[in-house]
């Protein structure tokens, strides 16, 4: 009757050590699921942060789908992507921006600097917008199609293998 039990161990073991190589050869999904995917823009309406440019609410998202593109002047990636929304918006696709605790005077000159995409760019010095609509960093983008729902959501600087599948996804949206 001991003998077996000898083998109980060695057995636990083995499931362990099968457990950890199908964790390792099974690629993992490390894509971030959005909970508001599919569901409208939270309510929020923030002040212009650059003189000529209009401030930004959920309301300026109807009509055509647009992307919204949460970003900073301070941030490194987003200098990566402006190349990107340029090429997005020499594409006609409509881009707005939420700026991201920063100010008018260094925004501007991030805009001198790397071009402007922007048609309204909203003033978000608390993050409070940013959060509520799910965004951790930036540079994030949402489209928003024309009723003002969230269809898809790009986290990190967009590149540029990605901008023909965001203008089809943009082309979908309509």
């Amino acid at each position: 009757m001991r003998r077996p039990l000898l083998w109980v161990p060695l057995a636990g073991f083995g499931v362990l050590l099968l457990i950890v190589a199908v964790g390792l050869f099974r690629p993992a999904d490390r894509a971030v699921h959005s909970t508001l995917i599919d569901r409208p823009l939270p309510d929020f309406g923030l002040k212009p942060i650059v003189p000529g440019k209009p401030g930004l609410s959920k309301d300026d998202f109807t009509g055509q789908p647009r992307l919204l593109n949460v970003f900073a002047s301070w941030c490194v990636p987003c200098i990566a992507e402006a190349p990107q929304l340029l090429a997005l918006k020499r594409a006609g696709i409509p881009i707005e921006a939420i700026a991201i605790r920063d100010t008018g005077t260094d925004v501007q000159a991030f805009l001198r600097r790397n071009g402007d995409p922007y048609d309204r760019i909203g003033d978000d010095p608390a993050s409070a917008t940013q959060l509520a609509l799910g965004s951790s960093g930036v540079p994030e983008t949402f489209l928003v199609d024309a009723k003002g729902v969230i269809r898809r959501q790009y986290i990190g600087d967009i590149r540029a293998d990605q901008v023909a599948g965001i203008v089809a996804a943009v082309e979908a949206a309509r």
